[in-house]
């Protein structure tokens, strides 16, 4: 299996299945001038924002994927004519690829245009096993006590925001990481936007420091499993 770090928060994991998570392209200063062709067999989605919703619904049509996400924004992006498969926080569900967890998330979620906001549930992070690895995807959170439960489940990779503002910034992060005590872990979120600057050097470094291995994957950069 390989992991691709698109930039931002956008992932994309090429095994015998293909997943792509909150697949913010078009518009991402981290892609511009790339041109990716992902053919996802299913895409997570974590919340509304348009950051992380991105090219889901023309990556999901192109390629015949399904969409799982909260409830919700599942039934939102059925409206477009994707295939979608609804969860909720805390639910689980076993795909042909493996299981599914739905975990909580401090955030927002809902997709706006001008003058309105129009509401899509509770953001979610992602917990899944495929190909013997299990994963946890934080999506964009604030640090919460509720990350203590996964140390439970003996994960392989944590995909962790750090760029603060709108999510845990390189402190909370670690904290996060100190209580989830997952093999390896690799931030994401940061410095797509001024407002998100974080150094992913001084996270790993801390990471390192605390035991766990910190993986810095720069934005279109893939690691091998």
């Amino acid at each position: 299996m390989k992991i691709m770090y698109v930039g931002h928060s956008a992932l994309y994991f090429e095994g015998e299945t293909k997943i792509l998570i909150d697949p913010f392209i078009t518009g991402n200063p981290w892609v511009k001038g790339k041109h990716y062709d992902f053919s996802p067999d299913y895409i997570f989605i974590s919340h509304g924002h348009g950051d992380h919703v991105g090219d889901a619904v023309d990556f999901a049509k192109r390629n015949g994927a399904t969409i799982i996400a909260p409830y919700e924004l599942a039934i939102w992006c059925s409206w477009q004519d994707v295939l979608t498969h609804p969860m909720h926080i805390g639910g689980k569900f076993r795909f042909p690829f493996g299981w599914v967890k739905l975990v909580n998330a401090i955030h927002g979620s809902g997709h706006i245009t001008k003058h309105e906001i129009h509401y899509l549930g509770h953001p979610c992070g992602f917990l899944w096993e495929t190909e013997g690895k299990r994963f946890y995807y934080a999506g964009d959170t604030a640090l919460t006590l509720d990350m203590k439960l996964l140390e439970d489940y003996s994960i392989d990779y944590a995909f962790l925001p750090i760029g603060g503002n709108f999510t845990m910034d390189v402190d909370d992060a670690v904290k996060a990481a100190e209580m989830i005590r997952p093999k390896h872990v690799i931030p994401i979120h940061y410095n797509t936007f001024e407002v998100i600057e974080a150094s992913p050097e001084d996270f790993v470094k801390k990471i390192n420091d605390r035991g766990m291995e910190g993986l810095y994957v720069k934005p279109g950069e893939e690691i091998e499993l």
